[in-house]
């Protein structure tokens, strides 16, 4: 074999080592490898915080990496995040300027115990002390379920509250109702509005409940999942950072519900 020959084939073996050592899961499925290693984009995510999607599920080795604060924040709205409300929960006619609204990133964990990637839009009147509420939720494991923006529900609130989705920011109307809701300005929050509805009764006796499908739940006695209490420590966070609580309301009840 000529020198020349014999250094074409080195470089071709050189050349393949990196496939052979690092396969990505499709090069590894098609050889019957299940033990590949991780892709590069997976593990920039887990070394840049901000690079995380909202709802990835954490470890412990993942949190242990990174000072807590960095994944509780809140910063003013970029063309990417108004490109996802744009026509959605922010639509013409807004009470509120988008320069006056923040985008927050937040941990929580849900009723398993597992961590997740949270994220919201709120006024920036009150950005900074939901970040202080729901870091003190997440210390304590106090559980939500999900935490998304209402946009990737296109703004309906019904279909955000089935599935049980925390948010904040959406311009509406109140239910029912011909007056703007709190949610508008970014003022209003509802959490895990699956299990904590919103119920009223009209003036013609009948019963509205939202979520439809909540029905269950207007029994505030029972024991559920994710159910907020009087005096429990999402209630008791939210009163002493001057919110108000729908649970408490005389002609409906909005248990989900905390504006200010």
């Amino acid at each position: 074999m000529s020198q020349m020959v014999l250094l074409r084939v080195l470089l071709m073996v050189v050349l393949a080592l990196p496939l052979a050592s690092c396969r990505g899961p499709r090069q590894a499925a098609l050889a019957g490898d299940t033990s590949s290693c991780h892709s590069e984009e997976a593990e920039g995510r887990r070394k840049n915080p901000g690079a995380l999607a909202p709802g990835d599920v954490l470890t412990d080795s993942d949190l242990g990496s990174f000072d807590l604060s960095s994944f509780f924040y809140a910063v003013p709205i970029d063309s990417a995040v108004f490109a996802r409300i744009d026509g959605r929960s922010y639509k013409e006619g807004c009470p509120v300027a988008v320069e006056d609204l923040r985008y927050l990133r937040i941990l929580h964990k849900d009723a398993d115990g597992r961590t997740l990637v949270g994220e919201m839009i709120a006024n920036q009147s009150v950005a900074d002390d939901l970040l202080v509420i729901f870091r003190a939720l997440y210390g304590a494991g106090y559980p939500i379920e999900r935490m998304r923006l209402i946009d990737d529900y296109d703004a309906d609130d019904e279909a955000s509250m089935l599935d049980n989705n925390t948010s904040c920011f959406n311009y509406r109307r109140k239910s029912h109702m011909s007056t703007v809701s709190k949610h508008s300005l970014g003022e209003a929050v509802d959490i895990n509005p699956l299990y904590n509805p919103y119920t009223r009764v009209t003036a013609s006796g009948a019963r509205i409940v939202e979520p439809a499908a909540s029905v269950q739940y207007l029994d505030r006695s029972g024991d559920f999942p994710y159910k907020i209490s009087r005096g429990d420590l999402c209630h008791r966070l939210f009163l002493e950072h001057g919110f108000h609580w729908g649970g408490s309301w005389t002609r409906s009840k909005d248990y989900q519900h905390f504006e200010r």
